[in-house]
């Protein structure tokens, strides 16, 4: 069992090597990472956990999908006036919405059928069906003459886009040593501040270049196509193989990603958790209600109050504060960028010394000040200087506060706290939940705006933010450092 001691004899090649010979053989053991301590029975006590280095690369591939989630969501935000009156629809602010947000509706359905995919091909197999999409779609939208082309192909990298975020953070968390499981987890939200960072520097020509923004689709061809050809030498998921009646492959895998020494400790923890029911399909109904409710309706609502603490609505709305306080668009894009990237290394940095629990707890707290400076902000005794400061300020602390926790750890914790048999499939209905709320967030925020006011609409996202609060800390549990067996055990006992 990782983290927990493991106890083997000690190897008799030590006992027959002069006591000189024998100090350092175990000494560089030691450097080996088998770290170990000798008991007065002769036998050694395994204390360390697996290299780290064997899974990272396997990660890193995996996060290529969030890349291109991140760029094909910012590809749009720099070269939508260029390809509106390339493709003669400049100024027909309804077509330029649709093309914006047709992805959602197509990440929406890639989301819905997630699970399904991923349980029924595979992790590698979804990678590799998540970018199949994402190729034709740009290659399409790069191409096109016409308003309709160009909608098509965003819907179908839209559906790439909704496929590849949930198998991401199942693949990572299936894949990854308990002890660094959340670092890795930090790199989904990490490698989509990236592609959303690129997507809008790549796109700055686009306003002086004519057609640069067919360059901006076709680029995107590059991360597709390596996570479809990488995928193919990165390990499968040892839990899906062992779910699927392949314990032999999944030793392999085990070994492949956490070294020979660690492998048979894993099998036999995941041998533990079978319950004898993993080969049944799982229905909806499972999903919605008996034992495995409680778990689904923490990460449906998990993810509906990430996306109602007003996340999606500050993004959109950051142009617009930081043109009024007289920051040109391209340097607010940045800005922002910068705050995101920011607060997502400090995810990683902390997500395995702090836990889930703690960081979520900090960010929404976080948010939820950030929100009230926005509200003092958008008062009428505030002096117009000052109320720009307050706005810009409270916007970038909301970003930073929002990546460093609320952002990351939803899509880490959840595939952690679902039980293996109901894992894609629940992941899939959170996800699906996600897509719901960010699609109507982004319908409705600038008729709320407009009707309501910046000062109370802000200070609903503040409650929100105070809501989630109370709802983490009473519903969700920390699950840093412990194996997912462990975690599943604890929240599902054995009847």
């Amino acid at each position: 069992m990782w983290g927990l001691p493991n106890i083997r004899e000690a190897s008799s090649m030590y006992k027959r090597m002069p006591s000189r010979e024998r100090e350092h053989a175990i000494a560089a053991d030691n450097q080996g990472n088998l770290d170990m301590e000798y008991l007065e029975n002769g036998k050694v006590q395994e204390t360390t956990n697996p290299s780290w280095r064997l899974s990272l690369p396997h990660v890193l591939v995996a996060t290529i999908s969030s890349f291109l989630f991140g760029y094909h969501l910012g590809v749009v935000n720099e070269t939508l006036e260029s390809i509106s009156l390339d493709l003669g629809f400049g100024g027909n602010t309804l077509a330029e919405g649709l093309v914006v947000s047709i992805c959602l509706g197509g990440a929406f359905l890639g989301s819905l059928f997630s699970g399904s995919i991923a349980d029924g091909v595979g992790r590698r197999r979804a990678f590799q069906l998540s970018a199949f999409p994402m190729i034709v779609g740009a290659s399409l939208s790069a191409t096109t003459k016409s308003l309709e082309g160009m909608l098509l192909g965003r819907f179908l990298v839209g559906t790439g886009m909704g496929l590849g975020p949930p198998v991401a953070s199942l693949y990572v968390t299936e894949i990854s040593p308990s002890f660094v499981r959340g670092t890795y987890g930090s790199f989904i939200q990490i490698a989509t501040c990236l592609g959303l960072m690129a997507s809008l520097l790549i796109g700055i020509p686009a306003k002086e270049t004519v057609g640069w923004w067919r360059v901006c689709f076709w680029l995107s061809l590059i991360p597709s196509s390596m996570l479809a050809l990488a995928m193919e030498f990165c390990a499968e998921s040892p839990y899906w193989l062992f779910k699927k009646g392949r314990p032999a492959e999944a030793e392999a895998e085990f070994e492949k990603l956490l070294g020979e020494f660690h492998t048979k400790s894993a099998i036999a923890e995941v041998s533990k958790s079978d319950r004898g029911d993993d080969m049944e399909t799982v229905h909806l109904t499972e999903l919605l209600y008996g034992r495995h409710f409680k778990v689904v309706f923490i990460g449906s609502i998990l993810f509906a109050l990430q996306q109602l603490s007003g996340i999606n609505a500050v993004f959109y709305f950051s142009s617009t504060v930081f043109r009024g306080a007289g920051v040109p668009s391209n340097l607010a894009n940045i800005c922002i960028g910068i705050a995101n990237l920011s607060g997502s290394i400090v995810a990683m940095l902390l997500m395995d010394k702090l836990g889930r629990k703690v960081l979520l707890l900090g960010s929404f707290f976080g948010m939820a000040f950030a929100m009230a400076v926005q509200v003092t902000a958008a008062s009428s005794y505030i002096p117009s200087s000052g109320a720009l400061y307050l706005s810009v300020g409270g916007m970038l602390l909301f970003v930073f506060t929002f990546a460093s926790g609320a952002g990351p750890v939803p899509g880490l914790l959840l595939p952690e706290i679902f039980p293996g048999r109901i894992r894609a499939k629940a992941m899939a209905a959170c996800m699906s939940v996600h897509w719901v709320v960010n699609f109507f967030v982004g319908l409705l925020f600038l008729h709320l705006l407009e009707q309501l006011g910046p000062q109370i609409l802000y200070s609903a996202f503040t409650i929100f933010c105070l809501t989630a609060i109370v709802f983490v800390k009473n519903n969700v549990v920390e699950t840093k450092g412990k194996s997912l067996q462990e975690i599943e055990i604890a929240l599902l006992p054995l009847d």
